[in-house]
Order: C-alpha cells, then structure tokens, then sequence
C-alpha cells in the first residue's frame, strides 16, 4: 500500500509552502487508494515554539486536508510526535558506530568556530568532511581507550555519519529523474545532538522506515539532503522509497523563495490562518481571516506548480485528486500572483451556495445595526452585486446603499453628472414613476428611455444622475435592477430627498 506522510516541525506558523506539501501527498495517497500521515518534527526543542503544532494541525483541517493517521488521530504505527519517540533513535545511531558507518565527535563549538574562521581567512570552506575529519577530535583519530575514558567522564559528544570519501552517490527523483552528487561535496553531517537527540536526518529516515513510508514528497530544499539519507538507508540496511521534490514557491517577481516579508510589504498572506507570534505578540495575516474560501485557497494553491493537462481550472478537491499525478509537477519554482489568489475566490463566491452567502452577509449586516431584513431581499441584493466582489466581506461596499440611504453624495460624480436642468429632468421621471403600477426593472427602463426621448434629455447624465440619488455614487450594478430591487416606496423618497440635497448643493 502506498504510505505518504506530511512531517512539519512546530517551530512557527505553517508557510502554504508547506501546505502546498500536504497537499500534493494528500492527492497522491488518494489517488493511490493509500495512507497519509501526519508526523510532527519536534526533535529540535530550542527551535520549538509554542502553539505552532496546535495551529498547523488546525490549518489543515481548515484547509480540507484530512489524515489517515497522526497525533490526535491514532494509528498503528504511532507515536506520531518524534519527541515521543526519542528512546527509539540511539539504538540506529549506535548501530552506525558499530558498522563503521558513523563515529563519535567530540569537537566543541568554539573549537569547530576557530577552524571555519581559519580556513575563511584564507579563502576556503571548511566543512567536516573527509578532508578534515582525520586531524579532529573524534573517534577517528582517538584510540578506543581514549573514547571510553571520554563518553565514561561525560564529555559532550555528537555523532556524525561516515560519508564515504570519493563516491557518486545516485538516486532517482520522480520529478526531477537521475540525481548525481560526488560525495566529496557532502559533509559528515551530525546524525545524534549532544542533548540526546537525533537530528532531522536520523530521525527522519528511521520514522520512515518504521512507519513504512513508500513515497517521500517533500520540498526542494529537503533535496540537497536527499544523497545523506541515501546513504543513510544503505547504512542501515534498509530499502530507500521512492523521492519527488517539489519546486519551491516563488515571489511574485519570481526571484527567490516567497517569505512572510514579502506578503507584508505586497499586502497579501502567506499562511494559511492567522497566527499570532507568541514571542513579540506580532500578528501574521491569514487566507482564512482574509475573506478565503478554504476550496478557493487549495484549489490555487494545487495550481502552483502542478496542472491537470488540460483547460480547467476551478476544480474540487475530488476533482483535483482523481487528475493528479507527479509527472505533470513542474520541476522549475511556481511564482505566486496574488490577484490570481483573489480571481479563485471569487470564482468560488460565484457558484457559492445561496444561503451560506446570505447567512454571511446578514452578520455583516448586523456589524452595520443592520437587522430584521428578510432573507429574500438580502438574496436579490447578492445576485446584483456578486460579480462585482471577490469575497464575502465585499457585499458591504459594494452593497450597503441596498440597506441605508445615501447620507451623502460624491462630489467628483456630482461634479461629472449633476447639471442645471437634473432636477427638473429627472422630477418629470420621478413623476412618471408615481404612475408606475409594475415596479419592474424592463418596465422602468422604457419609462425613463421614453422621457429621455420625449424631452430631449442628455440620457448619460440622466441615468448617472438618477443613480447618484439612489446610492450615492455613479457605480453599481444595472440601475433598473437597483430600483426594482429597492421598490416604489423607497426608490421614489430616494429620489425626491436626493433631488432637494443637491438641487440646494
């Protein structure tokens, strides 16, 4: 069975690079008829940071992206916290040591500071590898009695991986095909902390293999990592599965990875929820705050970087599942567009279902002491404005003047549109609006049509005026739509206030 897992670490809010990531394992276990799971990275606990793994897993849920099994879930292959399973690591660390895979390091950090500071100052890298390790202080280069006289004095050691010393080391990427890095490119990477802790690289490879992990989707900035955990697999003894690194998400001008600064300086988000930083109290906007329908928000999102191969581009989760495959993931970096972002809400508020938007809207409403509306007048009020918004929060601006009367009128559009002879023009309509016994939108069209025709009226300025005094303002939806929708009554003490507010401006 194919087995995926998404692995975040709780180290802060949930980047939609991330969820980007959960995503595309959640369509391919689907699709696969397989397993996702949710794993928490916890083993680094001075980058730990509190109520970041509550808020991730509410995300995703917000985000429609549902587990198989994980913390909170269940399953038969938990725990699914690697800090509860810290007693599972030292085991595969030791095993290392004792296949000659992995050695102990007992070099301190001022000592390794003191080495890169030198080699830097005369123009090298220094990196622990092959070319150094043979003259530092590990297990290496000490005897064994010396190793034993340091682990028995309760020195502090880590220990590192063996990297072999001149080796390409090969692997194949679904995405991206055949991997090549020489392995004198690589470092012995730390694989067990001096806290008792394994590193991501040990813990990650062990989890997924006691997890029975098939696939590993993750981000390309896992993939220079990829030859280490090779390596690491063939260590052990275990088979490697199969890797797809996704291409990362871009800013909007396409250089480099998009950030939090970035939303912050553009004025969009790039989390998922709000998240508030614990630390310095700092609020991060969020999609789901911002107006976001959670289908509108995954269905952008799964388009950055991965398409169904065909012209469609609203699709539902079910649809988006049954299309995906990881041949059709770009390998290059998808830019992110914010007004693309607002183009799927808006798609979504379109076809959303009625009375959810008028359920919305009337708490809206209740923010202005707007109350005691009928559903089905707010329902007329939705249908002539909802083109013209991306999301729900919208229907105010673009539709408040449905629910009060203008108490004010704008004076560019009053400038533009309002002449001498307005009053008494659109006075003849008003009065022929009196007479009006089927307040319909085609029927109120012809009547102004025909005055306009009759008295040689300026139709542009006419029109415009008339909508001045019924909103306030010259834009809007189909203006016969605004005053059927209004009514007689309303419309015609709309009409006749308007006229004596500007006819005394």
């Amino acid at each position: 069975m194919v087995r995926v897992r998404f692995a975040p670490s709780p180290t802060g809010p949930l980047h939609i690079g991330g969820v980007r990531t959960a995503l595309y394992n959640y369509f391919f276990a689907k699709k696969q008829g397989g397993k996702l799971i949710l794993r928490i990275e916890d083993t680094d606990q001075t980058r730990f940071v509190e109520g970041a793994e509550k808020y991730i897993q509410e995300s995703l849920k917000w985000s429609g992206i549902h587990f198989d099994e994980g913390p909170n879930i269940g399953g038969e292959f938990g725990p699914y916290r690697q800090s509860e399973r810290k007693e599972l690591y030292r085991q595969y660390a030791d095993q290392l040591i004792e296949d000659g895979y992995a050695y102990y390091a007992f070099d301190t950090a001022e000592e390794l500071k003191a080495l890169r500071e030198k080699e830097e100052a005369e123009g090298h890298k220094f990196q622990y590898d092959s070319k150094h390790r043979k003259d530092l202080n590990n297990s290496l280069t000490l005897s064994k009695e010396e190793v034993e006289k340091k682990i028995a004095a309760g020195e502090n050691f880590t220990i590192r991986l063996l990297v072999p010393e001149d080796e390409e080391i090969v692997f194949t990427d679904i995405i991206r095909g055949e991997v090549k890095v020489h392995s004198s490119n690589m470092d012995d990477k730390i694989i067990f902390k001096s806290d008792g802790m394994p590193t991501y690289h040990l813990a990650n490879i062990v989890d997924d293999h006691l997890m029975e992990i098939t696939h590993v989707i993750r981000g390309e900035e896992w993939l220079p990592s990829a030859p280490l955990h090779i390596l690491l697999y063939r260590y052990l003894g275990w088979d490697a599965p199969e890797f797809a690194h996704l291409p990362l998400l871009l800013k909007p001008d396409g250089k480099g990875k998009l950030s939090k600064r970035d939303g912050d300086r553009l004025g969009f988000p790039v989390f998922p929820m709000e998240w508030t930083d614990p630390q310095t109290n700092e609020i991060s906007s969020g999609y789901k705050e911002s107006g976001y329908f959670p289908e509108a928000f995954i269905n952008m999102l799964a388009f950055l970087g991965w398409n169904p191969g065909d012209e469609r581009e609203i699709m539902s989760m079910d649809e988006m599942t049954e299309a995906f495959s990881l041949d059709r993931v770009s390998k290059s970096g998808a830019r992110f567009d914010a007004d693309k972002a607002k183009w799927f809400n808006h798609e979504y508020l379109q076809k959303y279902p009625m009375e959810k938007l008028v359920s919305a809207f009337k708490e809206l409403l209740k923010k202005e002491n707007i109350e005691e509306v009928c559903d089905d007048y707010i329902e007329k009020v939705i249908k002539a404005i909802k083109d013209r918004a991306d999301f729900v929060e919208d229907f105010i601006p673009h539709g408040l003047y449905f629910f009060k009367r203008p108490e004010s009128y704008d004076e560019v559009a009053v400038k533009k549109h309002w002449r001498e002879n307005s009053v008494t023009n659109i006075g003849l309509i008003a009065e022929e609006f009196e007479k009006c016994e089927e307040w319909k939108a085609d029927i109120l069209e012809n009547i102004v049509k025909e005055q306009i025709e009759k008295h040689e009226m300026p139709g542009g300025k006419i029109f415009n005026g008339i909508r001045i005094l019924l909103v306030g303002a010259s834009s809007g939806p189909h203006l016969f739509d605004i005053l059927e929708i209004l009514g007689k009554e309303e419309s015609l003490i709309r009409l006749k206030e308007g006229i004596a507010n500007i006819g005394q401006e």
